[in-house]
């Protein structure tokens, strides 16, 4: 944690230190504005400058996303005392001086392929699509890279609910409740739960609802098929 600390000038809470401290594979299930976005570029930063020609590569749903995430990198590359340029081929990118290069990329399956990474981060995962999910995972396989993907729930739905709740034992998950973060206010926390609804399990306390406009919920559609045997033929 020194390195953030007094390199970067970032003090994480508890939780955003387990992110840092992370290995291969995490999820991190958290409340909004808890600050997902700065401690996974702390954690960009940190790899870019330490493990020199490594690649991190950082997927949102949206361009204009990513290019918010590479401004918090920015922030801290210049606390390094490194000048920010791009790396002269990808628009929202940061090059370092060891070779290292940080690429932001929008949530397109088609201009997302061709990389080989050693750090791959998915923010607001809940919401990039599962195509872009499985054509990225591959990016990892040379280097044998590390993996983490971030987000508030979005219902039951998607690899990131997959991975979260049928992923094994081979993620780290990190649960962070909106009552757990300090820099959310008591007060605006009462407001937003005395409306009771769905929003708030899923936006404040990380609940993953039923998808929006469906009938049938999730348990009831897999119910039956865990009580199905297969006829041998």
């Amino acid at each position: 944690m020194s390195f953030v600390r007094e390199q970067l000038g970032f003090d994480p809470d508890e939780k955003q230190q387990l992110v840092l401290r992370g290995g291969r594979r995490g999820i991190v299930n958290c409340t909004r504005q808890w600050g997902k976005s700065t401690v996974t570029a702390a954690k960009a930063v940190h790899r870019a400058y330490s493990v020199a020609g490594s690649l991190t590569l950082v997927v949102t749903p949206s361009g204009r996303q990513s290019g918010e995430f590479l401004r918090k990198a920015e922030e801290f590359v210049r606390k390094l005392g490194i000048k920010v340029r791009g790396d002269g081929g990808n628009e929202i990118s940061i090059a370092f001086p060891n070779g290292s290069r940080i690429v932001g990329l929008p949530g397109n399956e088609v201009t997302a392929r061709g990389y080989s990474a050693s750090l791959l981060l998915i923010d607001e995962a809940a919401r990039v699509d599962d195509r872009l999910y499985r054509a990225m995972r591959p990016s990892l396989a040379v280097a044998n890279g590390d993996l983490w993907l971030m987000s508030t729930p979005y219902g039951k739905r998607g690899f990131f609910w997959e991975e979260w709740e049928h992923g094994g034992e081979e993620w780290e998950r990190i649960s962070v409740l909106a009552t757990e973060c300090s820099r959310i206010s008591p007060q605006l926390l009462a407001e937003e739960s005395a409306k009771g609804d769905e929003m708030y399990r899923q936006e404040y306390m990380c609940e993953f609802g039923e998808m929006e406009g469906a009938v049938f919920s999730r348990e009831s559609i897999e119910a039956p098929l865990q009580d199905f045997e297969p006829l041998n033929l």
